[in-house]
């Protein structure tokens, strides 16, 4: 027999009786696979929004993901922390990258586009070109043109602010740009980014190629990231020297983050630095939003984050907003408290406390209390690195899940809503990398008790140092029509 299925993480007898149980419980085979399919994508492919400031990137972002959450002021320079959003079109979900409020260098507007939407397409599967059809292809545009072509990402190129029929004939001289047919739409409106989002999803791909790690075998990729000034550079500079460096600076200008090859515990890991914003980046608010993009970019690249956190300050808004970063991509998590060496009793009483209050949703992640420095605790990192590997593509066998899932079912029911009480009925694990669960259920399960379900999961089977996504499909009626 040559007809090989996918079954995701599921071998052919593991599925063969997975489907049988999920059949006894009345549910549709096309119903459950399409589940497991779509529990077992890994990351999503990515989109990024680029094009030069005021052309509508944040609008037509906000129109993409169905919600105002991009930041849409007309005034250059506002502060942006929050730069991945996710959308779903025709059925397809996808990561969109607002490449909106570029800082323009005024000493040199070229560099300092091109600089920052490097970053952005670096992390991309395909790139959506935004360009302001009222008016026309600018300097600036076309120095993005060159940057796109470089890459050798696929393009789609949206002529925005088309208002009406009189805007399309500005969306047909954008063909001048060489980037095939402009799509006319308004972001403000709505208009035409249906047909425009049908593009994209031909350029994008169904999963995207695995950006971390070369070969089997390769190195494994570790980002460095943290706010500004928490010792990153200091940190990997500590590493490499200590334990001889083989240090493979990549090809290319200093706006590259640099990837180092180093030996540590006779294993070779590759660390991509975050740090460094560059200096030609005057203004405050377009630093942050480009370190934010940066951190982003090296997310995308690794596998594990490690997240420095500067103990002799408080555990700042930022911070919590990195963590969220790297929990929402998936990455094996370590937390590094770097400083160590100079925290006085007073503050690491207080740095305990708000380790307690700020870091909850990390609480599983592995901890070492450094000093880049110093060098204090640097033998700690790879064991903890290991573990976070180790927990992120830990897989739980089928049949062990089902019988740990009865066991909390009949211990700890769900509450009863409206005189019903929904049952966990079966569940697979249907991914690692980070690990991912489909539940089939009798009814809808409350937030509260999927977070009680995913803390008993790691009490029973480890999954230190990952995130853990967990999805929940519920039994349809049958024989009812609506």
């Amino acid at each position: 027999m040559n007809d090989q299925h996918d079954h995701g993480a599921l071998g052919d007898a593991e599925y063969t009786e997975f489907m049988e149980l999920a059949a006894e419980e009345g549910f549709d085979a096309e119903e459950v696979e399409g589940a497991i399919e779509e529990a077992g994508h890994g990351p999503l492919p990515v989109l990024a929004v680029v094009g030069r400031p005021n052309v509508g990137k944040s609008t037509l972002v906000n129109r993409i993901i169905g919600r105002r959450e991009a930041v849409v002021e007309d005034k250059p320079g506002v502060t942006r922390d929050r730069v991945t959003y996710e959308a779903e079109w025709a059925g397809r979900r996808f990561k969109v990258v607002d490449t909106g409020g570029w800082e323009q260098d005024v000493l040199g507007i070229d560099a300092s586009v091109a600089a920052q939407a490097e970053f952005a397409i670096e992390a991309a599967d395909a790139c959506l070109f935004v360009v302001d059809a009222t008016v026309g292809a600018t300097d600036t545009d076309e120095a993005v043109v060159k940057l796109l072509r470089r890459a050798g990402k696929p393009v789609v190129l949206a002529a925005n602010k088309v208002d009406g029929q009189s805007g399309e004939a500005d969306a047909a001289t954008l063909w001048s740009l060489g980037l095939g047919e402009p799509f006319p739409v308004s972001s403000l409106h709505g208009r035409g980014t249906g047909d425009l989002l049908d593009e994209v999803l031909k350029k994008l791909p169904e999963a995207p190629e695995q950006r971390f790690g070369n070969a089997v075998g390769g190195p494994r990729r570790i980002a460095l990231i943290g706010r500004p000034n928490v010792g990153k550079s200091s940190l990997l500079n500590k590493v490499a020297n200590e334990d001889r460096v083989v240090v493979n600076e990549l090809a290319g200008t200093t706006r590259d983050p640099v990837d180092e090859l180093i030996e540590l515990g006779g294993v070779t890991w590759k660390f991509v630095d975050t740090a460094g914003i560059r200096k030609k980046v005057h203004l405050q608010s377009g630093a942050d939003y480009y370190a934010s993009l940066r951190t982003a970019a090296a997310i995308e690249k690794a596998e594990v984050a490690v997240i420095l956190i500067d103990t002799t300050d408080k555990i700042s808004v930022q911070d919590q907003r990195i963590i969220t970063m790297a929990v929402e991509s998936g990455r094996a998590i370590v937390i590094a408290y770097n400083k160590w060496d100079e925290l006085d009793e007073e503050r690491r009483y207080y740095l305990e406390r708000e380790i307690e209050t700020e870091m909850q949703q990390v609480v599983w992640a592995p901890r070492v209390n450094v000093s880049a420095k110093t060098g204090r605790h640097m033998d700690k990192l790879v064991p903890a690195i290991e573990t976070a590997l180790a927990g992120w593509e830990t897989r739980v066998p089928t049949g062990r899940l089902n019988a740990f899932l009865g066991e909390i079912v009949a211990a700890h029911p769900h509450p009863i809503r409206g005189g019903k009480q929904p049952r966990i009925l079966f569940g697979t694990q249907a991914g690692t990398k980070p690990p991912r669960f489909v539940l089939f259920a009798s009814g809808f399960l409350e937030a509260g008790y999927r977070r009680f379900i995913e803390r008993r999961l790691r009490e029973e089977f480890g999954f230190e140092g990952t995130p853990i996504h967990i999805s929940v499909r519920v039994r349809e009626k049958r024989g009812r029509k609506k």
